[in-house]
């Protein structure tokens, strides 16, 4: 029989391991607008120390600052938690189809910002969808040999 202490603890691990979560995704989306923890600590009214600790998953982030964040970043509060949830495993990690939207270690990589950055630089759509068939391709390719 599981005890009061042992649901309590799992918990806690969810908690912070959510808190984590959508601090990634905070500065994931922030590093793609190209603003600073300082312009987007002034946009809320904090600090960028306090930003800081919201994307560490130091400090949990209300439901009304998310939704402000969410604002100010342009994109849907939703997001922020999208792809977060538990699986079979007890470890609350994110499942199989959330690693492909979202996968926080990808995502940080500085390369990935600038790739993306410079994608949505490109004013001609025909274009950018010739970069993403060339990307796609170099991937199969990849595949391909790996497979080999």
């Amino acid at each position: 029989m599981q005890s009061d202490y042992d649901n309590t603890e799992k918990v806690k691990k969810v908690r912070k391991s959510l808190d984590a979560f959508i601090g990634d995704k905070v500065k994931y989306r922030r590093t793609f607008m190209g603003m600073s923890q300082e312009k987007l600590g002034s946009f809320l009214g904090i600090t960028f120390q306090q930003v800081q600790k919201y994307e560490k998953g130091v400090n949990r982030i209300s439901a009304s600052m998310l939704y402000t964040i969410a604002s100010v970043l342009n994109t849907d509060f939703q997001w922020f938690v999208d792809g977060f949830g538990h699986s079979d495993d007890p470890s609350f990690a994110l499942n199989d189809s959330s690693s492909i939207i979202y996968n926080a270690k990808t995502h940080s990589k500085k390369e990935m910002s600038e790739l993306i950055k410079a994608y949505y630089t490109i004013s001609d759509p025909v274009v950018r969808k010739k970069v993403i068939e060339l990307v796609k391709s170099f991937s199969n390719s990849m595949k391909k040999k790996n497979e080999n």
